[in-house]
């Protein structure tokens, strides 16, 4: 009687007990946001304004742009190290087209974006073709284009009135309707960055959970060698990974140099390891533990938050850094950690 009664008692509180805490990392950072939304409004009234918030959002939508570019490439099994490169570099041409060559709006925003396509396909081509592992190849297109953005203008930032190295001073202008695409604002409130921050994410996740190449993307990043015997073209999806993602980081370059309206060698300094943080967070969000576009662009938002409430509480920015060190690694640790007990 005993033996048999003993493990059937035992049995139901398991399940409840797992139930619970899967629950809790499933909305584990959606709490925590908001946790951080209560804090930062009850420290300062200015924090839950609308336009603070519209600032927030139009400040992270670049980087949950290029985020979901590295989201692809993670998902496909990669890693593209040289977006935020891309992004710099995407600025700095999209500005000496215009003041350099005169080039008009539409003429910059389709060069920039073949120049990261072209980009997108040397990462692929150095990994598919010459088999450089992923993070070697991107790294070094990383330095390639940090380099090569400054010969141009024996590394000036560039705006009306630069002085070339051939000693000519370059007269042209930004085109209005390029500047539009960073300054204007739906009904005079919702920054235009943050509409293509909501198409891309909308299309991008469409793409990535619904269509027969997405789910053969997650399955090349899960077992390539599976996905190959099951008849996938491995070589063909990691091409339209990587172009995907070199073509987001230019887009998210031009919407930078129209927001700032000059070509500041500095402008992508930080780009890469935000959207990269926020990319990894997103494993967190709904406990998914894989890539996924809905992660990356709360994980995006809850970096964003998290700063910009700290810079209205007069923290340090030097410390900025460290809290996103601290908040990636209590992502990665609720994600990995979890799975491990699961095992």
């Amino acid at each position: 009687m005993t033996a048999t009664t003993e493990p059937l008692a035992a049995t139901p509180a398991r399940p409840v007990t797992q139930s619970f805490f899967e629950r809790v990392r499933r909305w584990a950072v959606f709490a925590l946001l908001a946790g951080l939304i209560v804090v930062f409004s009850l420290r300062e009234a200015a924090f839950l304004t609308l336009p603070n918030v519209m600032s927030v959002l139009q400040a992270v939508s670049v980087v949950a742009i290029i985020g979901v570019g590295v989201t692809i490439s993670i998902a496909v099994g990669g890693f593209d190290l040289s977006v935020g490169a891309v992004a710099a570099s995407s600025v700095m041409t999209a500005s000496y087209a215009m003041v350099v060559w005169h080039f008009g709006a539409a003429e910059t925003v389709l060069f920039v974006l073949a120049l990261g396509l072209g980009v997108g396909l040397v990462n692929a081509f150095l990994i598919v073709r010459l088999n450089v592992p992923d993070l070697l190849a991107t790294l070094a297109v990383n330095f390639l284009l940090t380099g090569l953005q400054l010969i141009p203008t024996a590394g000036r930032s560039i705006a009306t009135g630069l002085i070339l190295p051939d000693g000519k001073a370059a007269n042209g202008v930004f085109d209005p309707a390029f500047l539009s695409l960073g300054r204007t604002r739906l009904f005079d409130v919702v920054p235009l960055p943050v509409l293509i921050m909501l198409l891309v994410a909308i299309v991008a996740g469409i793409f990535t959970e619904r269509t027969r190449f997405g789910r053969l993307i997650f399955a090349v990043g899960g077992n390539e060698l599976a996905a190959h015997l099951a008849g996938a073209s491995t070589g063909r999806l990691k091409v339209l990974a990587y172009g995907l993602s070199a073509n987001l980081a230019a887009l998210g370059g031009v919407i930078v140099a129209a927001r700032v309206g000059r070509g500041d060698v500095s402008s992508g300094a930080s780009l890469l390891l935000d959207a990269v943080a926020a990319s990894l967070i997103g494993y967190a969000v709904l406990n998914a533990r894989r890539p996924n576009v809905l992660g990356t662009v709360v994980g995006a938002i809850f970096v964003g938050v998290l700063l910009n409430g700290l810079t209205m509480l007069n923290v340090p920015y030097y410390t900025q850094d460290f809290v996103k060190g601290v908040v990636l690694v209590g992502a990665l640790a609720l994600t990995y950690g979890s799975a491990r007990r699961r095992r």
